[in-house]
Order: structure tokens, then sequence, then C-alpha cells
């Protein structure tokens, strides 16, 4: 499943990325967002979501949501 249609408040573990873009990788990366970490859908908002990764929180677009795949 992808983080775009996981539930508000459920944590999940982030199973893969799926990006063409390193720059994107990297970033990603850098925020603690990368295959083996929680992660949480605070709300989704018009066009995104946003997460909690490591107690901090961020906004996503729906498209890069799409890209990260997540398990329960």
């Amino acid at each position: 499943m992808t983080l775009k249609n996981a539930e508000i408040g459920k944590e999940y573990i982030i199973n893969s990325i799926v990006t063409d873009d390193e720059e994107l990788d990297a970033f990603l990366f850098s925020l603690g967002c990368y295959s083996g970490e929680g992660i949480t859908v605070v709300s989704h908002r018009r066009g995104g979501c946003v997460v909690s990764i490591k107690d901090a929180r961020y906004n996503i677009d729906y498209a890069l949501a799409d890209a990260i795949f997540v398990e329960e």
C-alpha cells in the first residue's frame, strides 16, 4: 500500500520509496524517510498529506505519497 492510502493516526513502516530522482531520495533520507523507518499520517489535505517522521511533521504532496510504499 502507498502512503496516499494510509489511515490517519496509524503507524506504518516504510517498505520502499520508488523515485527516479536521486536528489529527492537524498532529501527524503535526510528527513529520516527511508526503508524500515516508522511513519504516521497525521492528516490528509487537499493535494497532499501531513506525515510524522521521527517526532517531526512534514507536508508532502500526493505524487510523492504515492511513491512511498508502507506496510503495517
